[in-house]
């Protein structure tokens, strides 16, 4: 392999001459060769687009020459078409702070604007990752930087997953609202819902934390960049971080606005974690929903069976003809997975000391991750499973008209106790509700047809 030398800090090494990242990256990959997991592309675009922004401020202001700034800027918007992906080599998993991988994003870029000046790779004295790609900024301000801006970007199509998930939801809850069933309370018999109203419940639920992540994503607007290494702006022009996060914000869409207080928003990641937060509370519900869905497709023989999941893969490698709920069984998992990375994000977010927060690499990482398999995944669940799932009527009807619940209703006119009778004989027996009060006499036919009109079931005004 054909290499060249470079020189930090700490000495001199052989790079391979084709590579794009330098000596700092290349000690980073000897140093953490943790997951083989690299950032993901949303992670890169958004520091890119923060060099981008950074290149274009530090040329207005006169900081930095505009031939060399303007080099960079095309190597960003190569990079931000989805040129030079590769040279982004460093694991996730990196030293505190993402040093490593800021110095990734730097030397890349330095060496492709190298080459737009028709220059060498690795001739740092012209372009210069430190001096020049990285003017006016630290890893400590443009990290968390990053962070904010790419969940933001990742969030987008999550939000489009969830409003059609809740749509589809809701579609399934108004075609079965006339399919009155037990209810169930603690696993056991309770008064009649209908099926509308169940899956009306699941869409009002996924809608509703869909309405706070949307409100969360907001506090992640206010960010570090401009704060450079402690807070203080220290090596920046004093115009430097109002015109770069107005440019910011203009590269992405987003309403960026300075940090209220620089020092917290290098110190502290609480933004970041009530997206995470808001991660795992969406994640709750859909383990909540996956398991009911599982509950009310069991059987067919000995399980509730009132609906059927589509089958979408044969069940079993040794038993003919069983279907499982796989869909459901998937988003199990997928939640389960963001709940764990929320814990992660929470003991990394508990973890800034002084001046600094140097876990963000981790929180980057999870936060990420949670959003790219839950954006995945979730259009694949509303179209294999939930826009598929048929009702049993006649089964729901069968279970409804055993329910020894159905005694509740007469309780108003009979007394608690009474009816608690005529519901442990119907449990017994096998009979209904209905017929072991008529047979008692304790109510007039009419009365007994007036309490066990839907209206009355469902108390509908």
């Amino acid at each position: 392999m054909e290499t060249r030398k470079e020189i930090d800090p700490l000495g001199e090494k052989a790079i391979p001459r084709d590579a794009y990242f330098g000596i700092q990256t290349f000690r980073a990959t000897e140093n953490f060769p943790v997951s083989g997991i690299k950032e993901p592309i949303q992670f890169i675009k958004a520091y890119v687009l923060i060099k981008k922004a950074a290149a274009r401020v530090n040329i207005q202001v006169g900081w930095l020459d505009k031939k060399i700034g303007n080099a960079i800027i095309k190597a960003c918007d190569e990079v931000l078409a989805g040129k030079l992906i590769d040279q982004f080599v460093v694991d996730v998993f990196q030293a505190g702070a993402g040093t490593s991988f800021n110095m990734n994003v730097n030397e890349v870029l330095a060496n492709r604007a190298l080459e737009n000046l028709g220059k060498q790779k690795g001739e740092y004295k012209i372009v210069s990752p430190n001096d020049h790609v990285n003017m006016g900024q630290s890893t400590n301000d443009t990290f968390p930087t990053a962070l904010h801006v790419s969940v933001l970007i990742s969030l987008q199509p999550l939000f489009s997953a969830l409003d059609d998930l809740t749509a589809a939801l809701e579609e399934l809850g108004r075609k079965n609202a006339h399919v009155l069933k037990s209810g169930r309370t603690h696993l056991q018999d309770a008064v009649p819902v209908t099926v509308g109203q169940e899956f009306g419940a699941y869409a009002s639920a996924i809608a509703n934390t869909l309405t706070e992540l949307r409100r969360r994503q907001e506090n992640l607007y206010e960010i570090a960049l401009g704060g450079t290494a402690t807070g203080t702006g220290a090596n920046t022009h004093p115009d430097y971080k109002k015109i770069a996060i107005a440019e910011l914000a203009k590269l992405t869409g987003f309403p960026f606005k300075p940090a209220k207080n620089n020092f917290e928003a290098l110190q502290s990641h609480r933004p970041a974690q009530t997206v995470s937060s808001g991660l795992k509370e969406l994640a709750l519900e859909l383990i909540r929903i996956a398991n009911d869905l599982r509950l009310l497709a069991s059987g067919p023989t000995t399980g509730l069976n009132e609906i059927t999941l589509p089958p979408v893969q044969p069940g079993s490698s040794i038993m003919p003809g069983k279907v499982n709920p796989v869909m459901a069984e998937c988003l199990d998992m997928v939640a389960f997975q963001v709940v764990g990375n929320d814990a992660a994000v929470s003991l990394a977010v508990q973890a800034g000391q002084m001046e600094l927060n140097v876990m963000t690499p981790a929180i980057a990482y999870n936060m990420l991750f949670s959003i790219q398999i839950l954006s995945n995944y979730l259009p694949v669940f509303t179209e294999k499973c939930i826009r598929g799932i048929t009702v049993d009527e006649k089964r729901c009807e069968q279970y409804l008209e055993k329910n020894p619940s159905l005694a509740t209703l007469l309780a108003p006119k009979i007394g608690y106790l009474e009816a608690a009778k005529i519901a442990k004989q119907a449990q017994a027996e096998s009979r209904t509700v209905k017929e072991i009060a008529l047979e008692k006499g304790l109510l007039n036919p009419e009365e007994l047809e007036r309490i066990f009109t839907r209206k009355n079931l469902l108390n509908e005004k």
